[in-house]
């Protein structure tokens, strides 16, 4: 049987110093490289399964230092500290270059941990939104591959439809707003690898703020993980409502903010990312 793309595209084989080599999946390709989702998610992959792994994920920061090229890379992990209930990650990511030289193109950090019940609140409820079987798929421009992994159905924010570059008209709170249903399309339940991924969905913020269509990628990415195991679990394959706004847009570089509900309401993970844009 083979594997789901997503699954086949996280596969590393372990190396006698402690490295990993992994490889880039076209089954991810984005407009430059691979989607940024499942290098993150590739990270996530590498710690849980890790014999030594201490609970589960937490936090997790991805620093894209340089764009990474289709191919091989070398994943390098370690384990800074243990301590009691929380464990802290060092990573990164190499490739050879055409000369031969060997080249980092991701840093990062991560936190797991050992989660223990706690009192708890959600001051970040679910917005209220139409069900996703009320709405229609999204249409998506078929020229970036990874986009038909998922199924997503927009509630607000699409692309702009006509890049003119004219700015949003509508108050700062919805100007760069996009909220989306959306659900693995060949049905892989939710797991932290794919969270991770998830939070990686988003378009960026710039476009929707302005109609202009300009290079942009993100340079750093952090998630917080809310979800423990057993709320991911009872997602399954479900729709997640995703959703995004941009903050501050200044200097070639921009903010955006986001969040993942479960359809039942459960806040799954929070992220924020840095992009750059080009004028």
């Amino acid at each position: 049987m083979s594997l789901h793309p997503f699954d086949a595209a996280l596969q590393l084989q372990p190396q006698a110093d402690g490295s990993y080599l992994g490889a880039t999946s076209p089954a991810w390709a984005n407009m430059v490289g691979p989607f940024g989702g499942i290098t993150a998610a590739t990270v996530v992959h590498a710690i849980v399964s890790h014999d030594k792994c201490l609970g589960s994920p937490v936090a997790l920061t991805l620093n894209y230092v340089s764009a990474i090229a289709d191919g091989a890379f070398r994943l390098l992990l370690r384990i800074a500290r243990t301590n009691r209930s929380t464990q802290h990650w060092v990573f990164e990511i190499e490739q050879t270059a055409a000369d031969g030289s060997v080249e980092c193109v991701l840093t990062g950090t991560a936190m797991t941990a050992q989660r223990r019940d706690t009192w708890s609140a959600n001051d970040l409820p679910m917005p209220a939104v139409p069900a996703p079987d009320t709405l229609p798929e999204a249409p998506l421009p078929k020229s970036v591959e990874w986009f038909t992994r998922f199924e997503m159905r927009a509630v607000s924010g699409s692309l702009p439809q006509v890049w003119d570059g004219s700015e949003s008209e509508l108050p700062a709170h919805e100007a760069s707003l996009s909220q989306l249903w959306v659900r693995d399309r060949a049905g892989r339940a939710l797991d932290f690898a794919a969270l991770a991924a998830t939070a990686d969905i988003f378009f960026p913020r710039v476009w929707r703020r302005r109609a202009t269509w300009t290079p942009a990628g993100t340079v750093s990415m952090t998630v917080y993980f809310h979800a423990d195991s057993a709320q991911l679990a009872q997602v399954g394959a479900d729709f997640v409502l995703a959703q995004a706004r941009g903050q501050v847009f200044r200097n070639g570089f921009f903010d955006q903010s986001g969040c993942v509900w479960s359809a039942a309401g459960v806040p799954l993970a929070t992220t924020h990312q840095l992009v750059y844009f080009k004028e």
